[in-house]
């Protein structure tokens, strides 16, 4: 609890505020002091002096007192704007070495970014990559942030961030994806130059009734057009699981000037059968397009691999399926 009493302000310097004496009367009482102890001792001192000489003596020691009062307040006062005009110009100069140093970064990172994107756009032109792509995504991405939608802007930053990871991926020649990507597959035969092979096995069964698979045969009778060799072969255990449904696809293909034709494994050479049998598909020798499934033989996964050693190995088991197809006997009957 506080000493203080009811009503009564306390002031920092421990004195009551009510009993605060104001400075100029402080000054006047000072001065009638000492004036009158001036007096005391003139009239102790000097007796046989006269009143006038007393009160004259009590009044110049008193306008001194004053005068000497007037200039220590009068010090004080001009010691303490010293020390704010100090510290007001430490404080500036802080600030304004901090607001320097930030100035600095700030135009540091500008400058970087700049150079940054400079950088990155000049690669851009360098690369065999259309750099009018590029640019077109950059500044589309731009106009998207400035739709203040929250929920495209998120849509749009997901999208940018899956691209950045495929083309990261990429760089490093093998992506994969979770399900069957159908987009890829499509995109693939649009882009590819000279060949297609493939190999289809009963996973793959359903999925030749489906819209993905309508686009993806028109987007391979495209490029046949463009003098594309495309080879599919369907791949069966047995002669037992080749069912009609699977020659009415095999048909349909070939109408589509795609070179296919059915196979069962068991009808092929031991050494050919040794070999491990899965969904892949190599555009132009030098990509694979391969799914992976799971245990309810299910697409789980979609892989593109870029890397030439595991390219060659599809290829080498793909040519060694279709070379054993084509010297089966009665091949040539629709096989």
């Amino acid at each position: 609890m506080s000493g203080a009493a009811p009503g009564t302000t306390t002031r920092n310097d421990g004195r009551p505020e009510g009993l605060r004496v104001p400075p100029l009367l402080m000054k006047i009482l000072i001065t009638a002091l000492v004036a009158i102890f001036a007096y005391v001792l003139t009239d102790l001192v000097e007796q046989k002096q006269g009143e006038v000489w007393k009160l004259t003596v009590s009044i110049v020691i008193g306008g001194a007192a004053l005068i000497v009062q007037y200039l220590v307040d009068f010090e004080r006062r001009l010691t303490d704007i010293e020390t704010g005009q100090i510290n007001r110009i430490r404080d500036m100069k802080e600030s304004l070495a901090a607001h320097h140093t930030a100035m600095t970064e700030l135009v540091d990172d500008r400058f970087a970014r700049i150079s940054e994107a400079t950088e990155l756009f000049s690669q851009v032109d360098r690369s065999v990559l259309r750099s009018d792509g590029v640019t077109k995504l950059a500044r589309s991405a731009t106009m998207v942030g400035q739709l203040a939608n929250p929920l495209v802007e998120k849509f749009a930053d997901t999208a940018i961030d899956k691209l950045a990871t495929l083309m990261e991926d990429l760089s490093s020649r093998r992506a994969d994806c979770l399900g069957e990507n159908h987009d890829w597959l499509i995109d693939l035969t649009k882009c590819v130059q000279t060949s297609l092979v493939a190999t289809s096995t009963s996973v793959d069964r359903g999925f030749w009734n489906s819209e993905p698979a309508k686009r993806y045969l028109e987007a391979q009778s495209d490029a046949i057009g463009r003098g594309v060799k495309v080879r599919r072969l369907f791949v069966v255990n047995t002669p037992g699981d080749i069912d009609t449904e699977l020659e009415e696809i095999c048909e349909n293909q070939k109408l589509l000037n795609i070179d296919a034709c059915i196979v069962a494994l068991s009808e092929l050479p031991h050494r050919v059968q040794l070999g491990t049998t899965s969904d892949f598909i190599v555009f132009d020798e030098v990509l694979s397009y391969e799914t992976g499934q799971d245990t309810l033989d299910v697409n789980a996964k979609t892989t593109l691999d870029a890397r030439a050693e595991h390219v060659s190995r599809c290829l080498k088991r793909f040519n060694e399926l279709w070379g054993a197809t084509q010297n089966l006997p009665g091949f040539g009957n629709g096989r």
